[in-house]
């Protein structure tokens, strides 16, 4: 199990070269100048880490894009790919997971500024997506605190709904951020991945990874290694 951080603004410009039409065609879809940019990078990267496992040219990776959006390999005559995998973009962090053995999902989220921090009410952000019992909890953690433990929360949730291949982004915004107005009521009772972990990605950002049983591996790297 290997999963890999990168500040896409490290990320040189020959990564997005390897796109293809369907892929630059997206990039032209999205609005605003800094996303487009970021998504574009994301993308590539993600190319240039899948070559670098199956082996070959980072432009000839065959992609297909799964119902709820979880890009996948295309299978080799209908074979069960070998490699799974998922990424996760947030603000200017990536981070992207590769297992060999079963699907995989991640999830990051960067924190906001302090001022953008003070005025969003994460109880309510809380009781909105998670329920009345989350909410209870996040409202005795000391204020400052209260972002960091509802993206714990928001991470882990969102890396197993990954995991299974559904729900993503449900209550985010455009970007894959939790929302300020999100709606998003998980269900009751989802289906739990037997293995989800924290990831130490910095203290600006949270991450959570999720699988169906613990690994007997798992290795971390920075892009670059």
């Amino acid at each position: 199990m290997h999963v890999w951080s990168a500040d896409l603004a490290t990320v040189g410009q020959g990564v997005v070269a390897s796109l293809n039409a369907e892929e630059r065609a997206r990039a032209k879809r999205i609005i605003g100048g800094t996303d487009r940019w970021l998504w574009s990078r994301s993308r590539g990267l993600l190319r240039a880490l899948l070559a670098h496992y199956l082996g070959g040219d980072a432009g000839g990776v065959e992609l297909s894009v799964g119902p709820h959006g979880k890009p996948e390999l295309v299978s080799d005559r209908g074979q069960r790919p070998e490699l799974f995998f998922n990424l996760s973009h947030s603000r200017g962090l990536a981070l992207y997971a590769f297992s060999s053995h079963a699907p995989v999902g991640v999830d990051v989220q960067a924190l906001r500024d302090a001022r953008r921090r003070r005025a969003v009410d994460h109880v309510a952000l809380a009781r909105s997506a998670f329920g009345e019992h989350e909410a209870q909890r996040l409202s005795l953690v000391a204020p400052e605190r209260r972002e960091w433990e509802f993206l714990r929360a928001w991470t882990r949730h969102e890396a197993e709904l990954k995991r299974l291949g559904r729900g993503i982004g449900v209550g985010a915004d455009d970007h894959g951020r939790p929302g300020r107005d999100s709606a998003f009521t998980p269900p009751a009772k989802p289906h739990t991945a037997s293995w989800i972990v924290e990831l130490d990605v910095g203290d600006r950002a949270v991450a959570a990874l999720a699988l169906d049983a613990q690994p007997s591996e798992l290795l971390q790297w920075t892009w670059p290694a």
